[in-house]
C-alpha cells in the first residue's frame, strides 16, 4: 500500500517514518473504533440517558487519579531502558512498585474529590461506583511493561495487546447487552478493560523470555525516578484537567441525563484526536532532520505541517457540525437526540487540537518543556472559570463553548512569549489560510 504524499515532505523519508510507527498507529485506530461503537454508540441504545452519564462519570473523576498515580514514569523509564539496558529488572520492578504504591494511595483522595463536587449539588452517582472503577489505577500498574516494548521498539506486540484487549472487552460488553444486565455490571466492565490489558501485557512479557518475577525493587533508584520523572506525572495532571474537567463540573450543575448526552457528543468530537498524534508521530522526526541541517527547510516544514492540520480539522469540523443532526438521528435514540447542537459546537475545538498537537512537538523540539506545561495550565484555568460560568447559565451547550474556547487560548497562547511569538503567527496564517493562498498563488 503507498502512502499518499504530504506537500513539502520526501516521500521517501516519511515512508521510511511512517512505517517506523505503522503499528502503534493501527493500534491506536482500532482502539478509537472499537471504542466509539461500543462504549457510545451500542451502550448508550442500551442504556438511558441517566444511566450513561452515571456510567460515564466515574471514570471522569477517575481519569485524574490515573494521571497522579502514573507517576509520569511511563516515558521516563522507555528513556532509562534505552540507556541503560542492562538495569531492566531493577527500573521496571521499582517502577511498578511505586505505581502500585500510588494508585493504592490515591483511592482515599477519589473520596475526597468526591465528597468536594458533591458540596455544590448531591451527585446522582454513587460513591461506590467511583470507588470501583478508581481500582483501574491500581491495576494500571502492571502496564509500565508498555515501556519495556516502547524501548524495544516493537510496535507490533503493544498493537496485538491493544487490539486484542479491545476485542475481548467488546464482546464482554455486547454479551452484557444481550443479556440485559444492570448498569453496576457495565460499572465492572471498566475495571475489567484495564485488568485484560494488563493481563495481555504480562502473557507478551513471558512470551519474550522475560520474568515479572525477575523484577526488584532498588530504593537506590527510587529518588532518582520520581526526582526527574514529576515535570512528566505534573503535565498529563494538567492535561487530564485541560481535557476532562468539562464533564466532571457538568453533574455539579446539571443531571445525569446531561451528562450522558454530553458524552456522546464529546465523543464523536475526540475520537478525530488520534489523526494529529498519528501524522505528528509519523513525519516529526523529518521535521526534526530539517532542523539540523537546514534551518529553512525546518521552518518550511513546519509551516506545511500547520496547514495540513488546518486543513484536516476544518474539513472534520464543517462536516460534523453540518451533519450534526443527520449523525444523531442514525446513532442514537431520540433521547440523545439535543446532543446534536453540543457536537456543532464542540467538534471546532479540535481545530485547536490538531494545532496544538503540531506546535507542541515544536516546543519539545526546542527544549521549551516548562512552557509547554504552562500553556496546557492556562488552558486548564480558563476551562475551569468558564465552565463556572457558562453550565449554569447555558447548560451541556455552555461546557462545548467553554472547551472551544480554552483550547484556543491554549493553542495561541505562545503569541505572548517573544521567544514563540513567530510559531504563533505561523499557525494563525495557517488557521485563516493564508498560508494555503500563498501557496495556490505561486502554483
Amino acid at each position: 500500500m503507498r502512502i499518499p504524499s504530504i506537500p513539502g515532505f520526501d516521500q521517501q523519508a516519511f515512508e521510511k517514518y511512517f512505517k517506523n510507527t505503522g503499528w502503534l498507529l493501527i493500534a491506536r485506530v482500532g482502539s478509537m473504533i472499537v471504542k466509539f461503537l461500543i462504549n457510545s454508540v451500542l451502550l448508550s441504545r442500551y442504556l438511558s440517558t441517566e444511566q450513561f452519564g452515571v456510567l460515564n462519570y466515574p471514570m471522569a473523576i477517575v481519569t485524574f487519579t490515573m494521571a497522579i498515580a502514573a507517576l509520569g514514569l511511563d516515558g521516563f523509564i522507555t528513556r532509562e531502558l534505552l540507556t541503560h539496558p542492562e538495569r531492566k529488572n531493577a527500573l521496571l520492578g521499582t517502577a511498578f512498585w511505586l505505581r502500585l504504591a500510588a494508585g493504592i494511595l490515591t483511592l482515599p483522595l477519589v473520596y475526597g474529590v468526591y465528597t468536594l463536587l458533591s458540596l455544590a449539588k448531591p451527585l446522582e452517582t454513587p460513591f461506590s461506583y467511583v470507588l470501583i472503577v478508581a481500582c483501574t489505577s491500581v491495576v494500571q500498574s502492571v502496564n509500565i511493561i508498555d515501556s519495556f516494548f516502547q524501548s524495544k521498539v516493537q510496535g507490533k506486540s503493544i498493537m496485538l495487546v491493544q487490539v486484542s484487549g479491545n476485542i475481548a472487552s467488546a464482546v464482554i460488553k455486547l454479551l452484557f447487552i444481550v443479556l440485559q444486565l444492570p448498569l453496576i455490571w457495565f460499572v465492572y466492565s471498566l475495571v475489567l478493560d484495564t485488568a485484560l490489558l494488563a493481563v495481555g501485557y504480562i502473557i507478551l512479557y513471558r512470551q519474550n523470555g522475560e520474568r515479572i518475577s525477575n523484577w526488584t525493587y532498588d530504593k537506590r533508584i527510587t529518588g532518582y525516578l520520581l526526582r526527574h520523572s514529576w515535570p512528566l506525572a505534573f503535565s498529563a495532571i494538567l492535561v487530564t484537567v485541560y481535557m476532562k474537567i468539562d464533564q466532571v463540573m457538568i453533574p455539579m450543575y446539571e443531571n445525569a441525563s446531561q451528562l450522558g448526552i454530553y458524552n456522546t457528543a464529546a465523543s464523536l468530537s475526540e475520537n478525530w484526536y488520534f489523526i494529529p498524534v498519528a501524522i505528528v508521530t509519523s513525519i516529526f522526526p523529518a521535521i526534526m532532520h530539517a532542523r539540523k541541517t537546514e534551518i529553512e527547510r525546518y521552518y518550511k516544514r513546519l509551516q506545511n505541517l500547520y496547514d495540513l492540520m488546518v486543513v484536516l480539522s476544518l474539513g472534520i469540523a464543517i462536516v460534523m457540525s453540518l451533519g450534526s443532526n443527520l449523525i444523531y438521528h442514525l446513532l442514537y435514540k431520540p433521547a440523545y437526540w439535543p446532543g446534536a447542537p453540543v457536537l456543532a459546537v464542540h467538534v471546532w475545538a479540535g481545530v485547536f487540537v490538531f494545532l496544538g498537537s503540531a506546535s507542541g512537538q515544536y516546543l519539545i523540539a526546542e527544549g521549551y518543556f516548562k512552557l509547554s506545561m504552562l500553556r496546557t495550565g492556562v488552558g486548564a484555568i480558563i476551562n475551569i472559570i468558564l465552565n463556572l460560568f457558562f453550565i449554569p447559565r447555558y447548560g451541556i451547550i455552555g461546557a462545548a463553548y467553554a472547551t472551544l474556547i480554552a483550547y484556543a487560548a491554549a493553542t495561541f497562547f505562545i503569541l505572548f512569549i517573544p521567544k514563540t511569538r513567530g510559531q504563533g503567527v505561523m499557525m494563525l496564517k495557517s488557521l485563516f489560510l493564508i498560508s494555503l493562498f500563498q501557496k495556490i498563488v505561486k502554483r
